[in-house]
């Protein structure tokens, strides 16, 4: 839905579909990290930031420690010793733990926040797989995942919002990539 003139400004947004791509976007920030936890095992940010997404799924309450979780995951990925696919899987859990204030508006910033976990998430296994001997199809694959396990509501969400906006480099082609194929 592109943007229009007379296109609403918010969208409806409950908070069980909060929950749900809370949860959603968990899911798919924990496989990697391992990466993260491989470069830096002493640092919980990433995984700390996944967990309180999680316990907001489960129905725990929008907290400004979950909001930290958010930010302190995401300073973790700057760290300067990070591959860089430890810092992409810190991302992914960055934007896990953010999806719970995803807002009710009518833009196409917003997708950016239901889908930045699996996008940073696919990208992080795209450059481990890149460095190391796997196969070079990580991207696409983790992405099929995201999109096999996407909820209802993640697509229902979606649709009320305009495809994603153009820009983010590899990890913006990543979103506009599952946004498309969620909208089918």
């Amino acid at each position: 839905m592109p943007n229009k003139p007379n296109a609403p400004e918010t969208i409806e947004l409950s908070e069980d579909e909060l929950r749900v791509i809370a949860g959603y976007a968990a899911d798919c920030a924990c496989p990697v990290l391992p990466l993260f936890e491989r470069d830096l095992p002493s640092d919980t940010r990433p995984r700390d930031a996944v967990d309180a997404a999680r316990v907001f799924a489960a129905g725990g309450r929008r907290t400004g420690a979950l909001r930290q979780s958010a930010w302190a995951a995401f300073k973790a990925s700057r760290e300067p010793s990070l591959s860089p696919a430890a810092a992409d899987a810190a991302r992914a859990a960055s934007h896990a733990a953010a999806a719970a204030y995803l807002h009710p508006k009518a833009s196409a910033h917003q997708v950016k926040h239901i889908l930045g976990a699996a996008a940073h998430a696919a990208r992080a296994e795209e450059l481990a797989s890149a460095a190391g001997t796997e196969s070079t199809g990580a991207a696409a694959e983790a992405l099929a995942r995201a999109r096999d396990h996407a909820p209802t509501a993640v697509r229902t969400v979606l649709g009320r919002l305009p495809v994603a906006p153009p820009g983010g480099g590899p990890v913006g082609e990543l979103v506009r990539a599952l946004d498309a194929v969620l909208r089918t």
